[in-house]
């Protein structure tokens, strides 16, 4: 229900800028104008302030088929953030003391291998050992768009086994949260979708956001589609499957106004929420780290069907962000990191989709090993027919489009790679640095 995101990201320094008050406004705007000319994303972001919203910008479609355009109140599944959510109602659940952090789920589910081992804190951060039923990709999308019960999830879940000893590792599962999400059921006797809406969204006031159901273009409930020349749609999985652990729909303005609420005490209290922010091995219960710059924030994202999200909570100028895609052919973690550079008074670039066609034999001349005496990594540039691929130690292979004048980029990281050929020299530039590379 989550998607891990690779950062290509060579060197970041730690700098210290305040928040306007006023920001730019109309280069944001431009910044996502770029995006939406050249089909690189469909979605909606929100930015909020002491709970005011401050920005919004919705572009694309929530339906294609329909040329219907999205908008502020379009509804988007968004994936593993929904475990913010489901961690937060476990806390609720033991402010209460109708359950406790240490207590076992042997109880709960005597027929999960190391049931009287494993906690409930083990599987709000990960580290339960619980096989992750997603991680059986073949066999998951056989059946993931058709609807499961809790017996046979559990069945599923418990067919998989454990990898380690409880509290030993941490390791990132969907199970544990669908686990969850059972034991919530339990507890407070009624089912997910109406513990979610009485505990988090009545109380704060989140009017577009529930346990998805089969998705509704008439209630302004937004498709996903993966880009193929054009928008294709994906398929749905059923909600049954991941509940609590990838199922609750919303929008980025209530994401905004959750995060807000939930970093200001209002949903649970300060010692849990604590509890949440603390890290142990990777992980927190429900949220992660997620610093920009000098700034400390908090957050998740997730992935679902081609659906993307993200949130995050700075609790320096009470800032709340929220992304919410329906389709993407852009890295959006770039797009995450614009705005709140745009928010923060931080330097960013609208992006430059304009590409010079090259043939096969002009890159030869760029090819070879380059290394740098300022940062410990290699670069090998290699072409693909007329596309010219760089790829750095420890990192994915990057396919390279053509400025022209020797220049090649890789805009969803914002790199830029200027070669001297004669020099057997090459400039690597990204988030305004500059490091000089020689070929071996």
């Amino acid at each position: 229900m989550i998607k891990k995101l690779t950062f290509f990201i060579f060197l970041t320094t730690l700098v210290h800028f305040s928040f306007a008050q006023s920001f730019d406004k109309t280069r944001l705007d431009a910044y996502f104008d770029t995006l939406g000319k050249y089909n690189k994303f469909m979605g909606s972001i929100a930015v909020a302030q002491n709970g005011h919203l401050i920005y919004h910008r919705s572009l694309g479609f929530a339906n294609v088929e329909k040329q219907q355009k999205a908008n502020e109140s379009t509804i988007y599944r968004i994936g593993s953030i929904s475990k913010t959510f489901t961690a937060a109602l476990i806390f609720k659940a033991i402010d209460e003391e109708k359950i406790s952090l240490n207590q076992t789920i042997l109880k709960f589910f005597p027929e999960i291998k190391n049931a009287g081992k494993i906690t409930i804190s083990n599987l709000l951060d990960h580290r339960s050992g619980i096989h992750d039923f997603t991680d059986d990709q073949e066999e998951f999308l056989k059946w993931h768009t058709q609807p499961k019960t809790e017996k046979e999830m559990i069945a599923i879940i418990s067919k998989g086994g454990t990898h380690f000893e409880p509290d030993t590792q941490s390791d990132y599962s969907n199970s544990n949260y669908l686990l969850l999400s059972y034991i919530l059921e339990k507890t407070f006797k009624m089912p997910y979708a109406q513990i979610l809406d009485k505990y988090i969204a009545k109380p704060i006031g989140l009017k577009n956001t529930f346990l998805g159901k089969k998705i509704n273009s008439k209630n302004n409930e937004a498709s996903s589609y993966r880009y193929e020349g054009d928008w294709k749609m994906e398929d749905e999985t059923d909600i049954s499957i991941p509940l609590g652990a990838g199922g609750i729909v919303s929008t980025p303005t209530d994401l905004v106004k959750f995060g807000t609420a939930l970093f200001g005490g209002k949903i649970i209290s300060q010692k849990s929420l604590a509890q949440m922010k603390t890290v142990n091995g990777k992980y927190g219960m429900g949220i992660s780290a997620i610093p920009f710059y000098d700034k400390e924030g908090f957050g998740h994202s997730g992935s679902i069907d081609g659906f993307s999200a993200t949130f995050s909570y700075f609790s320096d100028g009470n800032i709340a962000y929220a992304l919410t895609g329906n389709g993407s052919n852009f890295n959006n973690n770039i797009i995450s990191l614009a705005v709140l550079s745009a928010v923060f008074n931080k330097e960013y670039r609208i992006p430059d989709f304009n590409t010079v066609k090259q043939s096969t034999a002009d890159l030869n001349k760029y090819l070879g090993t380059y290394a740098s005496t300022a940062i410990p990594i290699k670069i090998n540039i290699t072409k693909d027919n007329s596309a010219l691929i760089a790829q750095a130690t420890g990192q994915p292979a990057l396919r390279l489009t053509s400025n022209g004048n020797h220049e090649f980029k890789f805009e969803e990281a914002g790199i830029l790679l200027s070669f001297h050929p004669a020099e057997n020299q090459m400039t690597l530039k990204q988030g305004g640095k500059e490091f000089k590379f020689t070929r071996e």
